[in-house]
């Protein structure tokens, strides 16, 4: 999420890799089918009016036009809430995908997949049958948006296309003093290109002030509360709105948690640890299927993971793309790192590294692409890789000391030596980002809610499971499921188990037991 091989990708596989996924259901049987419900129709008001500067934008009507299968539309929101002007207001782009069954409909689902940086808009517009159950689907309007500053919404654009290649092509775990330069001028060039194309909006990117654009949102829908379903940094935002508007919390899921309460030192350090935990399981697989690439015990294939990536660092792979035509060890990290969000992929990641033994770094390569959304060739989809950092330096801030990272690096390799390097060095544009914040990493409680479900994955290499934990238990009311599995996230992903109880939540309104293992 806030790391670069950590964070890039926890959205797409969903949409980018779905070829690759081969999906299994674990045997945990719930009840009767769902059936609908009424949307929480008893309950109170939200205790807050806005504000009379605020009014205008709660007020608005959404415009929606046929865009495709879907309707799109407008939202205005203000660019700094604490001084509304019209002048600045911000539009960000929206999509609704209706339920199937109108006369029955609960409400809107409002959905996000992560990154930050990720597109709500391509997540609903192109995996409506996907991302929900068919009940919720049946009965509930679906609704995306692009976050401030992301694709659609005012995107900020911080390096051109060539740039953006050589910055993640630059060596994440620099071993001389020359390389940690290198990466430093790297991501000083990163944040001055962000503060130059939107000087004004990069000021006013945090979760807190995209947990405002979505209340406004809920407003505009029509829904007195929100319905919500948060994956990977998208439950920081649904966990940031609960915490701001407790008593319009309606039916809310966050899979694949980030707690508002790390520090960015904490999170590269539990993402570290997600990632070698994720990697152990795939070399366990990798060697029980037998003729491993790295080694034929899990120890053997662990130090030829290891030395492979040492090796690439000094004589780069050819990938047969013209604009990148040898691959480094960075790009490597980034092609590896994909394959582990989800287990589906782990036998491309296996044939890309048999491919690598006899010389070839093409297919590790295409999986690098799909991390960063690449375009073989040059080209990237959306501005993910520019918004991910504008919006992590601005809700955690960071040294602007390079011993600070080497002392992150020899930490963290403690625990996670083949990842604890790479992700140490992650948040470094944080360290010097233009623009300061005064939101500050906290405990969230959202007290008077109603009941939150948090889920969580044993080896998820992105969000590591503590972390699911450690929110369910800050919420005052919280229902936490644990997908006992691999690869990030677990609703509508792997498992009948967690898909059943969530379906049931949202169309039912029936709460999860507190502690189910799926």
């Amino acid at each position: 999420m806030t790391t670069r091989p950590a964070a890039i990708a926890r959205a797409l596989l969903a949409t980018t890799v779905t070829a690759a996924l081969v999906l299994t259901a674990a045997a945990c049987d719930r009840s009767d089918p769902p059936v609908p419900s009424a949307s929480r129709s008893g309950l109170p008001e939200a205790t807050a009016a806005p504000s009379p500067q605020l009014a205008r934008y709660y007020s608005q009507k959404l415009d929606w036009k046929a865009c495709g299968t879907a309707e799109c539309a407008d939202l205005t929101v203000p660019l700094d809430y604490a001084a509304p002007d019209p002048a600045s207001d911000i539009t960000m782009k929206v999509v609704r995908v209706k339920a199937r069954d109108q006369g029955h409909r609960i409400g809107s689902l409002l959905a996000n997949p992560g990154g930050p940086g990720a597109s709500g808009v391509d997540y609903v517009q192109q995996g409506a049958d996907t991302i929900v159950g068919p009940q919720v689907r049946k009965y509930f309007d679906l609704v995306g948006f692009d976050p401030r500053g992301v694709a659609r919404s005012e995107p900020i654009d911080c390096l051109s296309d060539s740039d953006m290649d050589t910055y993640l092509g630059t060596d994440t775990t620099p071993d001389t003093p020359a390389e940690e330069q290198a990466l430093l001028e790297q991501n000083k060039k990163l944040a001055a290109g962000c503060a130059k194309d939107k000087p004004e909006l990069v000021k006013h990117m945090s979760t807190a002030e995209v947990a405002r654009d979505m209340d406004v949102l809920r407003a505009a829908v029509g829904d007195r509360q929100l319905n919500y379903l948060g994956k990977s940094y998208g439950t920081f935002i649904g966990s940031t709105y609960a915490d701001l508007f407790p008593q319009r919390v309606g039916r809310v899921v966050l899979d694949g948690v980030v707690p508002p309460d790390l520090t960015s030192k904490e999170l590269a350090a539990g993402q570290a640890k997600g990632f070698q935990i994720a990697t152990n399981a795939y070399l366990a697989s990798c060697v029980q299927e037998g003729d491993c690439p790295l080694g034929n015990t899990v120890p053997e294939a662990a130090k030829g993971l290891d030395d492979f990536f040492a090796r690439l660092d000094q004589d780069p792979l050819p990938t047969g793309d013209a604009t990148i035509p040898r691959m480094d060890e960075a790009w490597a990290r980034l092609g590896v790192a994909y394959a582990l969000y989800d287990q589906g992929a782990w036998g491309i990641l296996t044939q890309a590294l048999q491919e690598a033994k006899s010389g070839s770094g093409q297919t590790l390569m295409q999986l690098a692409d799909g991390y960063a959304s690449r375009h073989p060739g040059g080209g990237y989809d959306g501005n993910l890789l520019e918004a991910i950092n504008a919006v992590n330096c601005l809700d955690r801030p960071d040294s602007p000391d390079l011993s600070a990272y080497e002392g992150y690096a020899k930490e963290f390799a403690k625990t996670a030596p083949t990842w604890g390097a790479t992700l140490a060095w992650g948040a470094l544009p944080c360290g010097f980002w233009p623009a300061k914040s005064t939101d500050q990493p906290h405990e969230v409680r959202a007290p008077g809610a109603d009941p939150i479900v948090v889920i969580g994955t044993t080896r998820d290499p992105a969000t590591i499971y503590e972390w699911s934990k450690r929110l369910a238990d800050q919420l005052e009311n919280a229902s936490l499921i644990t997908f006992d599995g691999d690869g990030h996230t677990a609703y509508r992903r792997s498992n009948t188990c967690v898909d059943s109880a969530v379906d049931a939540y949202f169309v039912q309104g029936r709460v999860p037991k507190d502690g189910l293992t799926c």
